[in-house]
């Protein structure tokens, strides 16, 4: 594809999933040899990283950005979901972009994502590195309630509702959250199928990636929010942990949902990686 453009295209990948992928030429005047490929996480979509690509771009950056299968404008596929088939969408994305000397931002289940691609495949040790957010590497056992919930229909016609929506997600957030932020984060919620809302929290049962991290040695920045309720912050530090080359920062009076919470600190983890 040619490099100097801003474009929609879609990726097709081996099991008939459509993704929905924008890639975004660099607005400065000297672009970076980093791409950076955003990944969001579950019931979110390309539209969670607004100001962190806009600030990217300004940066000289080129930057990938895609509807994760099952979300926003992209389809499922033929296989389950699990976090493996998920890793090898995020491959099919890079491929098809051509992205190079990438740095991957990956929040929350998106961070899943991004660290089963690091891990699995042998083309991630030419990637420039990791920014993982509000994510972990084990231990998202979703209890059967919660998945119940995701894919309720009194849920999802709560979600709909914007004051109610937003004080169901509340715990998602920490304290002090501009109400237009909350709202777009229940937005996102709301325009995830109730399915497939249920069938990605349900796919992390069981999922450990520690041990094959030992030999992810790219550099990484572990972010995560002090108040995030979603996913301990004792988990973060254990990926950052068993990630040779990691940095981990815990982020004062943040929950979980960063890329709206924290954009600049995401764009901020950038620039140290690309700086390396």
């Amino acid at each position: 594809m040619a490099r100097d453009l801003t474009r929609e295209l879609t990726v097709r990948t081996d099991d008939g999933a459509a993704l929905a992928v924008t890639v975004l030429a660099p607005l400065a005047g000297a672009p970076s040899d980093v791409d950076v490929v955003l990944v969001h996480g579950w019931a979110h979509a390309r539209r969670v990283w607004g100001t962190v690509a806009d600030r990217l771009i300004r940066a000289g950056h080129r930057v990938v950005l895609y509807d994760q299968r099952g979300h926003g404008a992209s389809t499922l596929g033929r296989t389950p979901v699990s976090v493996e088939r998920l890793g090898a969408d995020l491959a099919a994305v890079l491929a098809e972009t051509s992205a190079r000397e990438a740095v991957l931002v990956g929040h929350s289940g998106g961070g899943f994502s991004a660290l089963s691609y690091a891990s699995a495949s042998p083309a991630a040790s030419r990637l420039r590195g990791l920014v993982l957010l509000g994510t972990a590497a084990h231990g998202q056992d979703t209890p059967d309630s919660e998945v119940k919930m995701m894919g309720s229909a009194l849920f999802t016609r709560a979600l709909h509702q914007p004051w109610l929506g937003r004080k169901l997600l509340g715990s998602t957030m920490g304290k002090d959250v501009d109400p237009g932020v909350q709202d777009v984060n229940r937005q996102l919620f709301a325009a995830t199928a109730p399915q497939v809302r249920s069938d990605f929290f349900r796919c992390t049962r069981g999922w450990d990636v520690r041990a094959a991290l030992s030999s992810v040695t790219v550099p990484a920045v572990v972010l995560h929010g002090e108040a995030d309720k979603v996913i301990d912050p004792a988990l973060a530090e254990t990926l950052a942990s068993v990630l040779p080359g990691a940095r981990f920062a815990r982020v004062p009076g943040a929950g979980h949902m960063l890329p709206l919470e924290r954009p600049l600190l995401a764009v901020s983890a950038v620039a140290e990686l690309a700086s390396r």
